[in-house]
């Protein structure tokens, strides 16, 4: 079947649990809302949330078709100022959307996310259509199989669009690669849309389309989320299988990395982590715990600790105002809220130096290998300049990062959830992650990396250059239902998404 990228012709199979598609409807159906329900269709398909999309659908108010040419159309006109989606696969997507209003009409079972579009993180399989993790190796390899997060969703109902750019491997803050280019941030092009999220970041904050599906080592859902002022969550460690991510559930960085959605409403992220989370059985660290309803959590009387300054690297003022802008609206809904940080983040920049230059970049350059990449990135270069400890020198830094882990978690006990800046600034010149010391402005989001925990970004407010500001939420272990439904507080009392004038 053809493909297309930006209009050059390129040349794209099922399995669900049916527990995870009650899970989704649950999820969907437990908010007490109705999106749209008696009212008429949208005069524009791209504004409408996956939530709204799946009941405008699912009462016949709209053709699946029509949403999906709506979004192709948004991404035709708003792709060339960002260059975030690198592959369309648009006659592809056209012909599921037709099979997917003949078995609306039919009456056939529909899945929770039933003909909702979504573009995919370029780090992720998806068979038959070219997956490069923007690295020149791979610039033409078509995956055979679905990544587990793909087939889930598209079982699920979801129809895929295409593919958004990500840096090479994921292993930078800005996406940049020699296969693709720079991704421009939607709300000014001047900047980057952050990494290594970054097509998704930009093209669901245009409205291409209502999510898309990204991975976090260091921050890379929750930073362009931010940066681009839409939604994001990073679930906790081991809840999302990474089974055909190009950083997989092997290896040195295995332990960091968890894939989550990526919208522009809170309700949303819910709906699409419930049908993405389980094991595989393929992916040996994920747990079979049990995923909590947002709209089950009271959120008046929950303990929350919030700070601005981590203490590892100084924030401008403007992002310190919007945690406590969040922080008034929380605590107006009830919400305890005491001035207090984890004093081991103190040490979150070392920490973390130290586990990421362990190897010496060793897995970077088997994943390079295994590629047949021979010209990485010059931010692929960047990475892989890292002196290897000797073996003893490892596991003493293993030691340090469990002991470091468990004074997190020693600060967590007191509290349900923690209220942060998810950077040091708003916005991201291209070129800028590189410079200095650029890299532990980023602690803010990495130290959650490093424990494991669920985190999630939102929407609160806006710089006095134009661009969203977010603050960032972090919960207990496997409490997801925490951190959402206080995000979805804070998104509605001071705004949340906003369409960029692009």
């Amino acid at each position: 079947m053809t493909n297309t990228f930006l209009g050059l012709n390129r040349t794209r199979r099922n399995f669900m649990r049916s527990s995870t598609v009650g899970l989704a409807s649950a999820a969907l159906l437990s908010t007490g809302k109705t999106p749209l329900v008696g009212q008429d269709k949208p005069a524009d398909l791209t504004r409408a949330t996956v939530s709204q999309l799946v009941l405008l659908i699912r009462q016949k108010d709209v053709s699946v078709l029509e949403v999906v040419d709506a979004c192709l159309a948004r991404i035709t006109a708003v792709n060339p100022k960002l260059n975030a989606v690198v592959q369309l696969a648009a006659q592809q997507a056209r012909q599921q959307a037709v099979a997917a209003d003949r078995a609306l009409s039919r009456g056939e079972p529909l899945g929770p996310l039933h003909g909702v579009p979504m573009t995919i993180k370029d780090s992720l399989d998806t068979a038959g259509v070219i997956t490069t993790a923007g690295t020149m190796g791979r610039s033409n390899f078509v995956p055979k199989e679905d990544a587990t997060v793909v087939k889930r969703l598209m079982s699920a109902g979801a129809i895929l669009l295409g593919k958004t750019n990500t840096p090479e491997l994921t292993c930078a803050w800005e996406t940049n690669n020699s296969v693709y280019g720079a991704t421009n941030n939607p709300w000014n092009s001047k900047y980057s849309s952050g990494g290594s999220s970054g097509g998704a970041g930009a093209i669901v904050a245009a409205r291409g389309v209502p999510f898309d599906i990204g991975s976090d080592t260091g921050g890379s859902i929750r930073l362009p989320a931010s940066f681009c002022g839409i939604t994001g969550i990073k679930p906790t460690s081991g809840r999302v299988p990474r089974t055909g991510h190009i950083i997989g559930p092997e290896g040195h960085l295995q332990a960091l990395t968890t894939l989550g959605p990526m919208a522009r409403s809170v309700e949303d992220l819910s709906l699409i982590l419930a049908v993405i989370a389980g094991p595989d059985w393929r992916d040996a660290s994920i747990v079979p715990m049990t995923l909590g309803d947002p709209s089950q959590v009271k959120v008046s009387g929950l303990r929350v600790a919030m700070h601005t300054d981590n203490g590892a690297y100084a924030l401008n003022s403007e992002v310190a105002r919007i945690v406590i802008d969040a922080a008034k609206a929380l605590e107006s809904s009830g919400v305890q809220i005491e001035s207090e940080r984890p004093a081991a983040l103190d040490d979150v920049i070392q920490i973390d130096a130290d586990l990421y230059s362990s190897d010496g970049s060793a897995s970077l350059q088997r994943l390079l290998d295994q590629a047949g990449t021979k010209d990485p990135s010059p931010l692929m270069r960047i990475a892989l300049h890292q002196t290897p400890m000797t073996s003893g020198d490892m596991a003493a830094a293993i030691e340090r990062w469990d002991a470091w882990r468990g004074r997190m978690l020693q600060f967590l006990e007191g509290y349900d959830a923690i209220l942060c800046p998810p950077c040091a600034f708003s916005e991201l010149p291209h070129g800028a992650s590189s410079v200095g010391d650029a890299n532990s402005a980023f602690s803010y989001t990495y130290a959650y990396n490093m424990t494991g925990w669920p985190a999630a970004v939102v929407r609160a407010g806006t710089s006095s250059t134009g661009q969203p500001l977010a603050v960032q939420i972090v919960g207990r272990p496997w409490r997801e239902d925490v951190v959402l439904a206080l995000a979805r507080q804070v998104e509605e009392i001071l705004g949340g998404y906003q369409s960029p004038p692009i």
